[in-house]
């Protein structure tokens, strides 16, 4: 099982990755990731070398950036995990303003923001349900189970958090269950089998075509379908190995045709049920599927 904390944020649909600093207590955080963003760079080789350049230039003009500069092991381009250069929170602001433009201004504004909004805190709680004893306690497969996922969730942050919605809700010109006949829907998505695949799958639509809470449902209902894999076959969805794109097709064909959406999980399905990176990753994918 992996010990590692791995952590994604989304930039612009670029990844930031972060590691997670045990003996400090911070996360850490890929400078080739942030070089890349402020350079508009896909390319791994230029952007190193053009980092090389710039720990140069800061280690001549006695910046802290350098200073601050730690290495973790970070997942390489050819699969391997390699020595690289990270920064703590403070230290990519510092970094990010030694690129003066409006995109480095945007990054430092949403780095700043990302970890205080409602999703950045609810993210760090659901981070801290694959340690928690309280998800031995979830129950697998029923409304209630759900319930407990969700009010764990955004428990603080919305005060209907765990609570069935009681107003009709839409997204993208699709209605979602009538709230008025929301109870008896639930119920009959309960009882549904989850004994295959294709069942837990079936299932999992259905629950999002009910949609039960007023917000937070993709997120919650993720963890709840992972939650019925590993008890029915032992397996979990490796969220990162599905595209945002992707997914959100797939799940606005699966109320009439839900062949795409079972064929993009089947592919994703991983027996790494208990390693926290997998499970932190899909967190980090889940919440991405959110963002607007």
């Amino acid at each position: 099982m992996s010990k590692t904390k791995i952590s994604i944020r989304f930039f612009n649909d670029r990844e930031v990755r972060a590691v997670w600093d045990e003996q400090n207590a911070k996360w850490r955080f890929s400078v080739l990731d942030i070089i890349a963003i402020l350079t508009d760079q896909d390319d791994y080789v230029k952007t190193r070398n053009y980092w090389k350049y710039l720990k140069a230039k800061l280690k001549k003009e006695n910046s802290q950036v350098v200073s601050s500069t730690t290495q973790f092991k970070i997942l390489a381009p050819d699969g391997k995990r390699r020595l690289s250069d990270t920064l703590d929170y403070e230290g990519i602001i510092a970094l990010a303003k030694e690129f003066p433009s409006k995109k480095a201004n945007r990054f430092i504004e949403w780095f700043i923001s990302s970890d205080e909004s409602i999703d950045g805190k609810s993210k760090a709680k659901a981070y801290a349900l694959f340690e928690s004893s309280f998800i031995e306690s979830i129950e697998v497969g029923t409304v209630k189970g759900l319930q407990q996922i969700h009010a764990y969730l955004f428990g603080g942050l919305y005060d209907f958090a765990g609570q069935i919605r009681k107003k009709n809700i839409s997204k993208g010109g699709f209605q979602f269950a009538a709230a008025r006949f929301l109870n008896e829907t639930l119920r009959g998505i309960e009882a549904m089998p989850e004994t295959t695949f294709d069942q837990i799958v079936d299932k999992y639509v259905e629950m999002n075509i009910a949609h039960p809470f007023m917000e937070g449902n993709g997120r919650a209902t993720r963890i709840w379908l992972d939650l019925i894999l590993k008890k029915r076959l032992k397996k979990c969805v490796d969220w990162s190995k599905i595209s945002k794109q992707d997914y959100m097709n797939a799940m606005k064909l699966s109320p009439t045709d839900s062949s795409v959406l079972k064929s993009l999980l089947e592919k994703a399905l991983t027996d790494k049920i208990r390693d926290r990176e997998t499970f932190m990753k899909g967190i980090d994918y889940s919440y991405y599927y959110e963002e607007d």
